[in-house]
């Protein structure tokens, strides 16, 4: 019995010792054996180096009901994801607006909430995003669902790499992948910087109907290929007051406090020159620290 149990051993060793060799025989080989170790993960490039999977060892999760004042873009992410998730018809989503309203932090609620359910995250930055049809077919026979993120996205005039974004979206049969959906943001309604000059190219045709340029439509359709829209709204001062004190409430602050440091969270915010999610955050985080800090002197 315990010969038979060191034979196991050795044979578990030495098909580990084949695929180290395999690996290293095969440089541009794309391993997938990281994505059964972590439910995040980046693609990157080390060295240039073909791209691979890298696991994000802890990564950052939010919870829905920690998302104060964008209950209407919050519930229409969260269907859409859920859907995805059971394997139902589902849109690719394209978060736009003002920064730290919660954009960003929509997707990582969703990983909280259905990482047990199959859903996985992979970072992808914009400079890789030629890799995009690369990483649906790496991803299609996997039984995970992804989500491939894309933070922040803005394209300059000139810069070509939102061409490759569009095919993947719905440009291509060849790229589409029941398993994987992008989930984009961007500070820009339609990603792409707009000029003057784009409307120059409008043109009124014999029968006056008006016709937008090339640049224009190219722009445009970009966007449109989201399935799923969404745009998000700098906080008026009472929202902004209001996840301020959230905030303070979860760190162990009674009303009383919170009432008396009002004034000064609205002087953080005038002089971040915005009012939002994020900003309410790093205002309370810094009131508890300093309660904190004063309590042990």
């Amino acid at each position: 019995m315990r010969t038979d149990q060191n034979l196991d051993q050795l044979i578990a060793e030495i098909q580990k010792l084949t695929q180290a060799v395999e690996k290293l025989s095969n440089p541009g080989q794309v391993s997938l054996d990281v994505l059964d170790e972590a439910i995040a993960f980046r693609w990157d490039k080390e060295n240039n180096a073909p791209g691979q999977f890298f696991a994000v060892k802890k990564p950052q999760l939010i919870s829905f009901q920690d998302l104060c004042n964008v209950d209407t873009q919050l519930n229409k992410v969260k269907d859409n994801t859920e859907a995805f998730v059971k394997g139902y018809f589902a849109n690719n989503v394209l978060l736009t607006g003002a920064r730290g309203t919660g954009k960003s932090s929509i997707v990582k609620a969703c990983l909280a909430s259905f990482h047990q359910q199959g859903l996985r995250v992979i970072e992808l930055e914009k400079k890789y995003l030629d890799d995009l049809p690369k990483i649906v077919n790496l991803l299609q026979d996997r039984p995970e669902r992804f989500i491939i993120f894309c933070d922040d996205l803005t394209f300059e005039a000139g810069d070509t790499s939102y061409s490759g974004l569009k095919t993947v979206l719905d440009g291509s049969l060849a790229t589409s992948a029941a398993n994987t959906l992008i989930y984009a943001t961007s500070n820009r309604k339609h990603m792409v910087t707009e000029y003057n000059k784009d409307n120059s190219e409008i043109h009124v045709d014999d029968e006056g109907e008006l016709h937008p340029g090339d640049t224009i439509e190219q722009k445009v359709s970009l966007a449109d290929r989201f399935g799923l829209q969404l745009h998000f709204y700098s906080f008026n001062q009472n929202q902004y007051l209001d996840t301020v004190a959230f905030w303070l409430q979860s760190y162990g602050w009674n009303e009383e406090e919170i009432a008396d440091i009002r004034l000064l969270a609205i002087q953080y915010a005038t002089q971040k020159g915005n009012r939002s999610g994020r900003v309410a955050n790093q205002f309370a985080k810094m009131m508890a620290g300093q309660k904190l800090l004063k309590a042990e002197k």
